[in-house]
C-alpha cells in the first residue's frame, strides 16, 4: 500500500508548487492585463478577459507546459491603431479572424518556421513598440491625450512638456507615474520584499493608496462591469474582412502574435527542465484562445515573457499554475470590479512605460554592434520603421533588410589569376570563385575591368557556387567587349 502514497507525494509537491505560482503570476498579471488594455483604448475589463482566457483556454491546451498567455504590451501599438481606425466593435472580428489564422498554421505545421525569422528582425519590432509605447505613455502619464501615430507622438513631447507643467493635474499625475515607475526600477533590490510581492502590483497598489489619501484630480480607470464590457462580434464586422487593409490588421495580429509567442517560449524553455515546447500546438492553442477572445469582443493574447518568467521562478512544475492563475484572474473581476474605479490612469501609464523601456535592448546593442555590425542595422532599421510608418509596414521593412543583409553576406566573389598580370604575353587564366550576384556586380565588373586589356583572357567560372541573371548577362557583355579587342574568346557555362 506504501508504493501509491510515495507516488503521490511529487503529484502533491507540484500542486503546491503550482498553486503558490499561480497566485504571483495572478498579482503580475492583474496591473499589466488593466494596463495593457486602457492603452489599448478598450475597456479594462476586456484586458482581464484575454487574462482568463489566455490561462484557463489556452493553458489547459498543449504546446508549452510553463509559458503564460494574456494580452501583451507588444500587441498595444497595433491594437490602439486598429480601435482607431475600425471601432471597438470591430476588434472582436480582428482578434477572432486572427486565431483561425493561426490555427490554420499550426494545422499545417508551420510553427517551427517562425524559429527562421532573423532575431534583430524580432529585437527590432519590440524595439519599435516600445519607443512607440513610451512616447504613447508619456501623454498618459500627464493624463493628457496622445497623437495618432509614432512620429507624432515624438514631435509632440516638447509642447507635452510645456502643457504638462503648465497645469497642477498633469503635475499631480506626473508624480504618480513617476512614483509608480520609481518603484518598479527599485523593488527588485528589495528581493525580501520582491518575492513575496511582485513589483507591478506593489507599484499600483502604492499609487492606489497615495491617490486615495490625497485624492489628487487625476483621471482614473472607468469601470464598465465585466459582463458589459462583453461584445461579440456581429455580421456586419465579418463583411469588412473583404477590406485590404482590414486583412493587413488581422495579418499582423496573428503573425505578430505567433513570433511573440514562440520566441518566448524559446525563451522559456531555456528557464526549465521541463518538457520542451512544441511549436505547432502551442500555435494551435494560441489560435484557440485568440479566437475565444474574438467571440467575446476582448483583446488578442500572446504568450507574455514577463508572466512566463515569473512562473518559472516561483516554482511552478506543471500547466496547472497557469490555469489557476486565470481562475484568480476570473474571480477578481467578477467580485471585486470596483477596485478598478480607484486606481489612476497615471500609475497604469508608468507600468507600461517601464514595460516599453524593458522590450528595448539597451544592453544587448553594444555588443551587437561590435560583434555582428549587420544584425544591429538590421534591428535598428526594424524599429525606426515601425516608428515612422505602423507596424506590419515595419516588420515587412525590417524582414526585408534581414533578407538584403544576408543576400550581402553570402554574395562574397572574387578573381584569382594564374600567370603575371604585367610581366609576360601569354594568356590569364583567371579564375572567378563564391557567389556572382546582383549586389556584387559592381565588385567584379572592376575587378575584371583593372585585368590588361593586351593579354588573351581565360575565364574559369567552374569555382562559382551561384551565378544569377544579372552576373552572367554582365560577365557576357564583358566578355563580348574584352574579344573585340583581340583576346582569346571568353566562353562563359550554359
Amino acid at each position: 500500500m506504501s508504493a501509491p502514497v510515495e507516488a503521490g507525494k511529487p503529484r502533491l509537491r507540484h500542486l503546491r508548487a503550482d498553486f503558490t505560482a499561480s497566485l504571483v503570476v495572478f498579482l503580475v498579471a492583474v496591473p499589466l492585463c488593466v494596463g495593457v488594455s486602457v492603452a489599448s483604448g478598450a475597456p479594462a475589463e476586456l484586458g482581464l478577459i484575454t487574462g482568463i482566457v489566455g490561462g484557463i483556454v489556452t493553458g489547459l491546451l498543449p504546446g508549452s507546459s510553463l509559458q503564460v498567455s494574456g494580452p501583451a504590451a507588444g500587441l498595444t501599438v497595433l491594437v490602439y491603431e486598429a480601435v482607431r481606425t475600425y471601432g471597438l466593435d470591430m476588434l472582436g472580428v480582428l482578434v477572432l479572424a486572427a486565431g483561425a489564422l493561426q490555427l490554420a498554421m499550426g494545422a499545417l505545421r508551420l510553427g517551427r518556421w517562425f524559429r527562421a525569422v532573423s532575431v534583430a528582425v524580432v529585437q527590432g519590432m519590440l524595439a519599435g513598440i516600445g519607443l512607440v509605447l513610451i512616447a504613447g505613455q508619456l501623454y498618459a502619464l500627464a493624463d493628457i491625450s496622445a497623437p495618432s501615430g509614432g512620429l507624432a507622438k515624438i514631435g509632440g513631447l516638447p509642447q507635452l512638456a510645456v502643457d504638462a507643467f503648465g497645469s497642477a493635474a498633469s503635475v499631480a499625475a506626473l508624480a504618480i507615474g513617476a512614483g509608480t515607475i520609481a518603484v518598479l526600477v527599485l523593488w527588485p533590490r528589495l528581493p525580501s520584499v520582491s518575492r513575496v510581492l511582485p513589483a507591478p502590483l506593489a507599484a499600483v497598489a502604492l499609487a492606489t493608496a497615495a491617490t486615495v489619501v490625497l485624492d489628487p484630480p487625476v483621471a482614473r480607470i472607468q469601470v464598465q462591469g465585466l459582463l458589459d464590457s462583453v461584445q461579440p462580434p456581429g455580421a456586419d464586422g465579418f463583411a469588412r474582412l473583404a477590406e485590404v487593409g482590414v486583412l493587413g490588421t488581422v495579418l499582423a495580429f496573428a503573425l505578430i502574435a505567433s513570433a511573440e509567442t514562440l520566441f518566448s517560449a524559446a525563451a522559456v524553455d531555456r528557464m526549465h527542465d521541463g518538457p520542451r515546447t512544441d511549436y505547432d500546438k502551442e500555435l494551435v492553442a494560441q489560435g484557440a484562445g485568440n479566437a475565444v477572445c474574438g467571440v467575446l469582443g476582448a483583446l488578442p493574447m500572446t504568450a507574455v515573457i514577463v508572466r512566463s518568467s515569473a512562473n518559472v521562478r516561483a516554482g511552478a512544475r506543471t500547466k496547472a499554475s497557469r490555469v489557476l492563475h486565470g481562475v484568480w484572474l476570473l474571480l477578481f473581476a467578477a467580485a471585486f470590479p470596483a477596485v478598478l474605479g480607484i486606481i489612476p490612469v497615471a500609475a497604469l501609464a508608468g507600468v507600461l512605460v517601464h514595460a516599453g523601456w524593458k522590450l528595448i535592448p539597451v544592453k544587448e546593442l553594444p555588443p551587437l554592434w561590435r560583434e555582428h555590425r549587420g544584425e544591429a542595422v538590421v534591428l535598428a532599421v526594424t524599429a525606426v520603421a515601425i516608428v515612422v510608418t505602423d507596424m506590419f509596414q515595419g516588420v515587412l521593412i525590417g524582414l526585408l533588410a534581414a533578407v538584403v543583409k544576408s543576400a550581402w553576406e553570402t554574395s562574397h566573389v572574387h578573381l584569382e589569376v594564374s600567370g603575371p598580370l604585367h610581366d609576360g604575353t601569354g594568356p590569364l587564366r583567371v579564375r572567378v570563385l563564391g557567389n556572382a550576384t546582383f549586389l556584387r556586380l559592381p565588385k567584379l565588373l572592376d575587378e575584371l575591368e583593372a585585368l590588361p586589356r593586351d593579354r588573351a583572357i581565360e575565364l574559369d567560372l567552374s569555382g562559382l557556387r551561384h551565378l544569377d541573371h544579372a552576373c552572367r548577362t554582365a560577365l557576357a557583355g564583358w566578355a563580348e567587349q574584352h574579344n573585340e579587342e583581340g583576346a582569346v574568346p571568353v566562353r562563359l557555362p550554359a
